[in-house]
């Protein structure tokens, strides 16, 4: 299957120096699968993987002496294949399995440069947090790779050729032809979510239920990482914590709230629980911004957030929403889908490296996502809800300028909006369904 990280992974094979690349991400995301077609077609299959979790002598090649030319001479033997630095790719997976792997790579990024190595590991971020790990700060360069977008789900069912026809109707402010089918795949794709083999699997078979199964076996597998990688003390807050996303977007909250993961539950004891999901590339964190005004990351108030699953599909998964809940028109209308399509928003954003941050007023309205804009920005609807949820109004935003109706001046006057009306190179985002 496409994965739009393919051009970025040419363009770092392609410069004229790079450093080694450590690619994160969560389990599942498909790491060792891009990588692998990544080395097929970049390098015409010469390349050489050791998957450090597996291979208990790739490991011990590592536990001496970390100069390159003595690791390339002790990986070529027990691969059994010759390591060219001028033209070899060295594929070091699951390296959070050796500290000595990840400390080698300052070593490689030093003394052999002409050598291409890329490394991934599933839970890099908690490893390199972990005491003892030594991070090469300064000395790697790092892409994180998440689940698949809409634009590459489409891909995978064929139909990757509509995706630029649909930009250009965007662009043009003009309806696409294909409007309904479209939504259909949309409503679709929060179901499936995107973890290449749920993907692929749905593209296979277009079984909910098989796509289903999937899923709660990819959730099993981050249970037991917890397990794993925390203490037992660790896990149980970090899987209460986990445990409480679905119920913490469906809430009409304006940051997380801990009483949802335990009663009682305080941030000095769940933080750490939200740290190691972070780490872990389950989660994303969306910050609230006390105003409008820039830059917008010095008005980040970091005690009130909201917190996103890193997959739309395991969110459907862990909220139990069934085939016909979202895909039934009629069904569709009587069940709150408000929390799964914020979070397909916020996954959106992250996979564009987009900061997630948000605003509220009060009791008065809320602006889900908030984010800063150039000026040849085009225009983009923005959603403003009032605290009751009776009413939900719009706002246009053209080029950077805000042009709210009456009821909702005050609102964005506190916003940092002056009266109302005010030129600023910023806008709120929100995905429209039916």
């Amino acid at each position: 299957m496409h994965r739009n990280m393919m051009k970025r992974l040419a363009e770092w094979k392609n410069a004229p120096s790079h450093k080694p690349l450590l690619v994160y991400g969560a389990r599942q995301t498909g790491k060792t699968y891009l990588l692998n077609e990544f080395a097929k077609t970049e390098f015409a299959n010469d390349y050489v993987r050791f998957d450090l979790e597996r291979d208990g002598r790739a490991r011990q090649a590592f536990e001496q002496d970390l100069e390159p030319r003595t690791l390339i001479r002790r990986l070529s033997q027990i691969s059994g294949m010759r390591i060219a630095p001028e033209h070899t790719l060295l594929f070091l997976d699951e390296i959070q399995a050796s500290n000595r792997a990840l400390a080698s790579l300052k070593y490689f990024q030093e003394d052999m440069p002409q050598l291409a190595v890329v490394a991934a590991g599933s839970l890099l971020g908690v490893a390199v947090n972990q005491q003892g790990f030594t991070a090469p700060v300064g000395k790697v360069q790092t892409l994180t790779l998440r689940p698949m977008n809409f634009a590459e789900f489409l891909d995978a069912l064929g139909e990757g050729a509509l995706v630029a026809e649909i930009r250009e109707s965007y662009h043009s402010g003009e309806s696409f032809y294909l409007h309904d089918e479209m939504m259909s795949r949309f409503w679709q794709y929060l179901l499936v979510g995107g973890m290449p083999e749920a993907v692929s699997e749905y593209a296979r078979s277009g079984s909910f239920d098989a796509v289903r199964a999937l899923q709660m076996d990819i959730l099993d597998l981050y249970s037991a990482d917890m397990a794993k990688y925390a203490s037992p003390v660790e896990t149980a807050r970090i899987r209460d914590t986990w445990n409480s996303i679905p119920a913490q977007l469906a809430k009409e909250n304006h940051k997380f709230q801990y009483k949802l993961v335990r009663s009682g539950g305080r941030a000095s004891v769940y933080a750490p629980a939200i740290s190691w999901l972070l780490s872990a590339g389950l989660v994303e964190r969306c910050v609230r911004v006390s105003s409008g005004q820039l830059p917008l990351a010095m008005h980040e108030d970091a005690a009130a957030f909201k917190i996103y699953m890193g997959d739309t599909g395991l969110l459907s998964a862990r909220s139990e929403l069934r085939q016909d809940m979202v895909m039934d028109v009629e069904r569709r209308r009587r069940v709150d889908l408000g929390g799964v399509v914020e979070n397909y928003v916020a996954q959106s954003m992250c996979a564009n490296g987009v900061p997630l941050r948000y605003w509220t007023s009060g009791a008065t309205a809320e602006v889900d996502f908030v984010m800063q804009m150039n000026d040849s920005a085009a225009g983009v609807p923005v959603e403003v809800k009032s605290s009751d949820n009776t009413r939900s109004r719009s706002l246009s935003v053209y080029r950077g300028k805000y042009e709210p109706d009456e009821a909702l001046r005050l609102s964005t006057k506190n916003f940092g909006v002056d009266n109302g009306v005010r030129s600023v190179p910023l806008y709120a985002a929100f995905c429209v369904g039916e």
